[in-house]
């Protein structure tokens, strides 16, 4: 066999082979879709893709998004055969203990992997992030006849990622956004796990895009190479709406006994039926054996070196005539901070503090924006529909929908969406992406903050109206367990600050994160300025630290003022510092420390001195106050301590009286002092 005997359908069914021998050797796996799906991705991958295997992370490739991740076998086929970092052996390993073939597909941990996914509908919308950021970098970066940024975004979907609430989420934005270079296929196959999905999925998937304002190929024969390619042509002169081809598949083409049924979808083939799927595919080779000339047909190493290449003399081009812009798009694509922006953000975190102003940690986040904003032209976001309550907005603002090379966006009411295309953005890479809504609402967007912390991509998200103190709107909008719950996730950072000067430190350290996801949890009602020394100010980045010391006079100091160890120490955040602080002050005669701790997460991170010369073991009186669930402050304040706060749904009032009717009052705070202090 040569290269020039090689036919399409060869190339297909290597992929073919490789999904169905790597599934069974696991013995776990969906070798389904891949089978499936091999002859569309075969023409996409040869014939369309721009990227170079040698090189994943070059910023002009196309993006490729799996989004039934699921099917992470078609995607590993694909990367190996075209000449990834991803050998025979990742192939047989497939599904085991630290290999770069995991389950589903993990953004960060195999070469060429564009996003996590396997939660269905979200690679879809992390795809149409992505498309967003290419087209707002185009705008911003191009000049004339210097293209530097020029590339498609192609995702693949099955018919439970459009089953998901979150696609109707993402594709109706991508039809507002006017996505003109995302390109989605669905695979049409009409299975899933349950069965023939016609018994509870019959939508005019054709019509239901139409409405979206997206372009629509439908009913192409995802087996005949002529007619993908013939649709993909279509998508790619749609140049204002993005495109959807409707692919007919069959799951598990090949099989004899199992193709067109559920029962390839998510199990092993067996032995017997691998064996006469290689008869039925004419494929005689071994498990995990690929031919030499059909591995030469797929190798795509020698096609990306010369695509880079030519968009890097591109790029030199551009440079000598636009020397800043071509610095400014580098150090964006790489992640770099402006070489000024130390100086410039600690001068701003100074000069809020000076200002000492009473403010609601919301406006006081608005002020950041503006602030940072304007030294960080990568910064890009918006609200989902509450940019007047989240204050999202500012002075500079321009949407992207009106102004292709924008920085805000107006998602409207998408929670889930919205997060998903923040990390589809962050993915992207060239922007500092945000996002915001209420913090009650961050349940809508729980499984994207769940992804954006598995991936270490570092979105920012502003969740205000923190807690029962948003008041008349009642139990529906007041947040109780949702920072406990946030706290749980792995890898996110919650800052709740207690003003506006912890605020834009949070905010400084967001802007600054390379590898992990910021959530920032903001009142609505103002909160008053606390006073700090200059070690005081610098200690807010370590999460936790001592905001007044018993014996110090009240005002501040972070060495203790000379009063001793404690004898109690309360701890707590947000708008319910100032409350703790009111407490120590209505104590005159103890010595009571307030320790403020805005993330509980970088708090956690420091070392074990650090952290023991603000909570001293020693000192076992201990209350915590925050208007949320009170079960994790347990780990703080010990047997011997008490917590203050709400282990209830709220109720529809003004703040103030919504805290005294639960009781968050300093006369309850000053009451559990005494009392713990009873007990030890």
């Amino acid at each position: 066999m040569s290269t020039t005997t090689v036919t399409r359908r060869q190339k297909a069914d290597a992929i073919r082979a490789l999904s169905m021998d790597a599934v069974q050797r696991a013995n776990s796996g969906h070798p389904g879709a891949p089978m499936g799906l091999a002859d569309l991705a075969e023409v996409l991958w040869c014939d369309y893709l721009k990227h170079n295997p040698q090189n994943p992370a070059w910023c002009d490739r196309d993006r490729f998004v799996l989004s039934n991740g699921h099917a992470s076998m078609l995607l590993y086929a694909l990367l190996h055969l075209s000449g990834y970092d991803l050998s025979i052996d990742d192939i047989k390993n497939f599904r085991q203990l630290h290999s770069k073939t995991p389950g589903h597909p993990e953004y960060g941990h195999t070469p060429g992997v564009e996003t996590t996914t396997g939660p269905l509908g979200q690679g879809l919308a992390n795809a149409v992030g992505m498309a967003a950021a290419e087209r707002t970098l185009a705008a911003q970066f191009n000049r004339g006849a210097h293209t530097i940024v020029d590339h498609f975004t192609y995702a693949l979907v099955g018919d439970g990622c459009l089953m998901e609430g979150v696609s109707h989420e993402a594709c109706s934005l991508a039809g507002a956004l006017g996505l003109g270079k995302l390109i989605a296929f669905y695979d049409a196959n009409g299975i899933s796990i349950d069965g023939e999905v016609s018994g509870w999925f019959n939508d005019d998937t054709a019509q239901r895009f139409a409405a979206y304002r997206w372009h629509v190929v439908d009913a192409v024969d995802g087996h005949d190479p002529a007619a993908v390619a013939a649709a993909i042509d279509a998508a790619r002169a749609e140049t204002e709406r993005p495109s959807l081809l409707i692919c007919r598949t069959v799951i598990g083409f090949g099989s004899p006994n199992k193709a067109g049924k559920a029962s390839s979808h998510g199990a092993p083939l067996g032995e017997d039926e691998v064996a006469l799927a290689r008869a039925e595919l004419n494929w005689p080779h071994a498990p995990f054996e690929v031919p030499s000339a059909i591995r030469d047909a797929w190798n795509a190493v020698d096609a990306g070196a010369a695509a880079e290449q030519e968009w890097q003399a591109r790029f030199d081009a551009y440079g000598r005539e636009h020397p800043d812009a071509a610095a400014e798009f580098t150090r964006r694509i790489t992640g770099a901070l402006p070489a000024d922006w130390a100086a410039h953000a600690q001068k701003t975190v100074a000069e809020v503090n000076a200002e000492a102003a009473d403010i609601a940690s919301r406006k006081a986040s608005q002020n950041a924006l503006e602030k940072f904003g304007a030294a960080l032209p990568e910064l890009i976001g918006g609200s989902a529909d509450l940019a007047e309550s989240n204050l999202t907005l500012w002075s500079k603002s321009r949407s992207i929908r009106d102004h292709a090379d924008g920085n805000y966006i107006y998602f409207g009411v998408r929670e889930f969406g919205m997060a998903a295309f923040v990390n589809g953005v962050a993915a992207h890479r060239g922007f500092k992406p945000y996002a915001a809504t209420f913090l009650v609402f961050s349940e809508y967007a729980r499984n994207a903050l769940r992804m954006a912390a598995l991936m270490q991509v570092p979105g920012i998200f502003v969740f205000t109206h923190d807690s029962i103190g948003l008041g008349e709107d009642g139990p529906t909008h007041q947040p109780v367990e949702q920072l406990a719950t946030l706290r749980l996730l792995p890898g996110l950072s919650l800052w709740r600050p207690c003003d506006a000067v912890e605020t834009v430190v949070a905010w400084r350290l967001a802007c600054e994160s390379v590898d992990r996801p910021f959530a920032l949890a903001l009142s609505r009602q103002s909160l008053p300025h606390q006073p700090r020394d200059d070690a005081q100010l610098d200690m807010i980045r370590r999460g936790g630290y001592v905001l007044r010391d018993g014996g110090d006079g009240g005002d501040g100091g972070s060495d203790g003022g000379g009063g001793g160890e404690p004898e109690a120490i309360i701890i707590a955040t947000g708008s319910e510092v100032a409350l703790a602080v009111q407490a120590a002050e209505a104590l005159p005669a103890r010595r009571i420390r307030v320790v403020s701790l805005p993330s509980v997460d970088h708090f956690e991170s420091q070392d074990d001195a650090y952290r023991e010369s603000v909570l001293p073991p020693t000192v076992t009186a201990r209350v915590a106050v925050e208007a949320g669930v009170t079960a994790p402050w347990r780990n703080y304040v010990g047997a011997r301590g008490a917590v203050v706060g709400i282990d209830t749904f709220g109720a529809s009032a003004p703040a103030a009286d919504v805290f005294e009717a639960f009781n968050i009052t300093v006369k309850r705070v000053t009451e559990c002092v005494e009392e713990v202090l009873a007990r030890t």
